[in-house]
């Protein structure tokens, strides 16, 4: 389902995804109220959100649909313009997935979607800065020992992977200072998550400020 209050925006993604045999569109919609409703009654795999709509905005729309509708099973990804301001976090923070800009390529939205889809998670690298930026500014109080504990069955490979990715580097930027593939990173990766019960790569980020492993 696609959710934004433009309908151009709604058409031009539509038209995008209308070539890609792996991924259907069932429906679109003008606002989040009926965004809670379809996803309510409807059955909806991945939620394309705006987060800047009239009436309630993107962020509350993942709230309701979150109080029916587990991350696991409905996942919904955040489209918008506005990366750089605390609606990154925020919108994680709700329950969503995934962030990415409006701006990124056809082939990103699509690996964005199918990675999501699979259990991953999609940020968009100017997202991923400012997931970073906001955590960091946030005034360290204690470090979460439950998380610190989870981060410790990290192998060594895996603590590097993390905390490059927490320096807000891609899984190709990784494996280029590594010596290893964006594969075998994306493995590491999809392992930290498990051990240290991320849903995705942002909470992940999340996590590992939140535990001490980085600063």
């Amino acid at each position: 389902m696609i959710v934004d209050d433009q309908e151009m925006i709604r058409q031009g993604l539509r038209a995008i995804l209308a070539g890609n045999d792996r991924i259907e569109v069932v429906t679109d919609v003008a606002d989040g109220y009926q965004a809670v409703e379809v996803a309510r009654t409807d059955q909806i795999d991945i939620i394309l959100m705006d987060i800047r709509m009239p009436g309630i905005d993107g962020v509350e729309t993942i709230r309701r649909i979150r109080e029916f509708a587990p991350a696991e099973t409905v996942k919904i990804i955040v489209l918008t313009t506005f990366d750089h301001d605390a609606t990154v976090l925020t919108a994680l923070q709700a329950g969503a997935n995934g962030f990415l800009s409006k701006a990124v390529s056809p082939t990103e939205l699509a690996t964005g979607i199918e990675a999501v889809a699979s259990g991953g998670g999609a940020l968009s690298g100017s997202a991923a800065a400012s997931v970073i930026s906001r955590v960091s500014e946030q005034p360290v109080r204690t470090v979460d020992a439950a998380l610190a504990a989870r981060f410790s069955a990290l192998t060594p490979r895996e603590r590097e992977v993390v905390i490059a990715a927490a320096a807000g580097k891609s899984n190709t930027e990784i494996a280029s200072d590594m010596f290893l593939s964006p594969f075998t990173v994306k493995t590491h990766a999809g392992r930290a998550m498990i051990k240290v019960g991320a849903r995705d790569r942002a909470q992940l980020i999340v996590f590992a400020y939140q535990a001490g492993l980085v600063a």
